[in-house]
Order: structure tokens, then sequence, then C-alpha cells
């Protein structure tokens, strides 16, 4: 046990102290804790209290560490295995929790903290010109709440604080059921405005490229896709590269969001014809502009060869839904369209999976395949045998 000392401060008041070993740091260097009480018996109860911790495995030696602090560091650790995009997910998930609750000390940082956090980003959570203004979205709190989890976790881990305060807090189920009442829920198209988006579309320059969303292709696969991953020979493409977006201005070009994104896909018949029509017509603009011409080498390019990005795609297609007059869907939804027919049309789900790039099929199912009314139009004519009125009619018979 270590000494505690009696000791005269310049003023003349008495304190007692004790010096305590703590470990180690990561440089090997040994570490150390003064601590200091006015009375004999708080000294004593404060040594005890830290050594009986340190036995138990559960002592945290007291930190200036910040929250900001924290996370920062948190980030740059994770920035060595995660992906640039990544990271940047990372940190902007985290910096709605930093104006709230940054500047608190770590070790002081408590459940109410969060919790109320939680309940001012439900409310009034999304900044805009520096000033509190409309809510965020569940989603959005929920993530940022799952990042800050992950976050203390590893200060848990490393000893920083003694437990993780937020570990046992979510999303009320009042938010999330008032947030269900007040926004609608975004379907994807059903198969009448796919088809009325296809005959939209067939004199559109980029008509091929739009069939290759509507065929499951995430909006980054057909922005990375290059002619050299096409055999229009035998029909079939290769997804091994993407070009994906930071915010609204930095392309950032990987490869595929995981192993089985990287996959080679055969191709439908009127997506094979408008790659052949595509890639011919852009030999003839390269053939126009001669030296000019950028040769860059992607399927997914402007007149003059140079590359499009997402954000230039979606607002290129959102412009032809207006156009037409349909519902403005998100083009990454047009996967939902995609798969939801496949999967009604009967193909296996190993395939569907195979399909969309995904490791276990439930992923397919649970987000991309949406089934609406009119899919489950055909259960609604089985019933009809349990009704005892034979099958065949249904409520538009």
């Amino acid at each position: 046990m270590a000494d505690i000392k009696k000791i005269t401060l310049s003023s003349g008041k008495v304190r007692y102290r004790f010096v305590l070993d703590i470990g180690r740091g990561e440089d090997g260097k040994r570490k150390q804790l003064t601590v200091t009480r006015a009375t004999l018996r708080e000294a004593k109860a404060e040594l005890s209290r830290i050594e009986n911790e340190q036995n138990s495995g559960t002592f945290v030696p007291p930190s200036q560490l910040t929250v900001n602090m924290w996370i920062d560091q948190w980030l740059e650790k994770k920035a060595e295995d995660l992906e640039e995009t990544t990271i940047y997910n990372y940190r902007t998930t985290l910096d709605r929790v930093r104006g709230k609750l940054g500047e608190i000390l770590l070790q002081e940082l408590t459940e109410g903290d969060v919790e109320d956090w939680m309940k001012w980003a439900l409310k009034c959570g999304r900044i805009r010109g520096g000033k509190a203004g409309t809510p965020l979205g569940v989603t959005s709190v929920e993530m940022s709440l799952a990042r800050l989890k992950d976050c203390l976790n590893r200060a848990v881990t490393k000893r920083l604080v003694s437990m993780n305060v937020a570990q046992h807090l979510s999303i009320p189920r009042r938010a999330r059921k008032e947030e269900r009442r007040t926004k609608a829920e975004l379907k994807p198209w059903d198969v009448a405005e796919v088809h009325t988006f296809v005959q939209g579309i067939r004199e559109d320059r980029l008509y091929a490229p739009l069939l290759l969303s509507l065929m499951g292709l995430r909006p980054a696969e057909v922005c990375g896709l290059r002619w050299e991953d096409i055999d229009l020979e035998a029909g079939t493409l290769s997804i091994a590269n993407t070009r994906t977006m930071m915010g609204n201005k930095t392309v950032v070009e990987k490869d595929t969001k995981s192993m089985a994104g990287e996959r080679e896909l055969p191709l439908p018949a009127p997506v094979w014809d408008a790659l052949r029509s595509f890639k011919a017509l852009q030999a003839k603009e390269k053939l126009a502009l001669g030296p000019d011409y950028v040769d860059s080498g992607y399927v997914l390019v402007d007149e003059i060869g140079e590359a499009r990005n997402i954000k230039q795609l979606r607002r290129r297609a959102y412009r032809i839904m207006e156009l037409l007059g349909l519902r403005q869907v998100r083009l990454y939804d047009a996967r939902a369209s995609c798969f939801t027919y496949l999967a009604n049309k009967g193909v296996p789900d190993h395939l569907l999976a195979r399909w969309a790039g995904h490791t276990n099929v439930k992923t397919t199912k649970k987000w991309y395949v949406k089934p609406g009314v009119e899919d489950l139009r055909g259960a609604a004519t089985v019933w009809g045998g349990l009704h005892g009125s034979g099958e065949g009619q249904t409520a538009r018979s």
C-alpha cells in the first residue's frame, strides 16, 4: 500500500497526499498518480478504492480527454482499416454529436448527456447556417448513436472510461411512430412505372447507362463501369470498379463495396443492344472531335468523353422523371424494382443475391425485395379457394 503523507500548503492548510503506480503507458514508461485529499480519512478511502479497482481490473486513471478529443483519436485509428468514403461517413455521422457533447470530459459524460442530445437531435438537430433547424430523421440519429456507442466501447477497452454510458440508449418508440405518421415511405417503381421510364428514355443519349441502373447495378457501379469490363461478344459485364462521391464534390474511385460485389453478369438483350449502340455513338463522337476527345475508357461519359459522376447521373434521371410525369424516386431504388420483379418471377434466392452483389440473400430480401399491392394480386387470387368461391376472383375481377 502506498504511504499517505501529511503536507502543509503555502497557505498553512494541511492536506494528505499519496503517489501510486498505475501501470505503464503505451511508450512503456511507468505512470504514477498523485492524489491529494483534505483529510486523512478521505485519503485512505480514495487509496482503498483505487487499489481495489486495480486488483479487480476496473481502475480507470483520471484524464482530461474530452469527447471531441477521443472521437478524433478513434477516427484516426479507424482510418487505418476503413476505406476513405467509409471514414468520411463516420466523420459526418459523429459530427452530429460534437456540438452538444464534444467539450464534455470523456470521463464526465453521462447517460443523461447522451439522452439529452438524442432528444435535441430528434427535435431540431439539423444544423443550417449555424443555427438549430429542422429535426434529424430517426435513421440519422440512430446512425450517430451507433457510432458513438462504438467509439465509447473502444474507450472502455482502452481503460479511458469504466463503462459505456450510451450502451442501453435507443431511439424512443414514440419517435419512430411519429416519423412513420409524418413521413410517407418512398416506394420503388412498380412494373408499369418502369415501363413508362424505359419508353421515355429510348431516345436519350444515356439510354444504356440508365438501363444498367434498371438491371440492378448501384449508381457507383454504373459510373465506374469501363468498356474493358464489358464483353459485347459474349454479352457479359464484370463489376470490379466503382466511382462514388464524398459529399457533393469529391469523386472517389475504388473497388467494389465487398468481395460479393465483384461479380460477372449476363447482359439482358435490351441492355446488350443499347450498349452496342452507345459504344458506336461514342466512336462517332470521338471521330468528330479528334484529339480534343477525352478517351477516359468509361462507359458513362459525356459528348467529349469525360466521365460523369453519380450526382450528374442522378440529375439527368430526375429531369427525365419530371418530363415524363413520373414519381421521383432515387436512382438507387431502381435496384429494388429490379430485384422485386426477379423475385416475383421465381429467380432462386442464391441467384438473386449473386446478381445483387450480396454475400447473404437475407440482405437482398430484406432491403431490396419490396412487393407492392399488385405483386400480391396473385396471393389474393389463391385466397379465393379458401373462401370457397374458387380461384380467379379478386376485387379487380
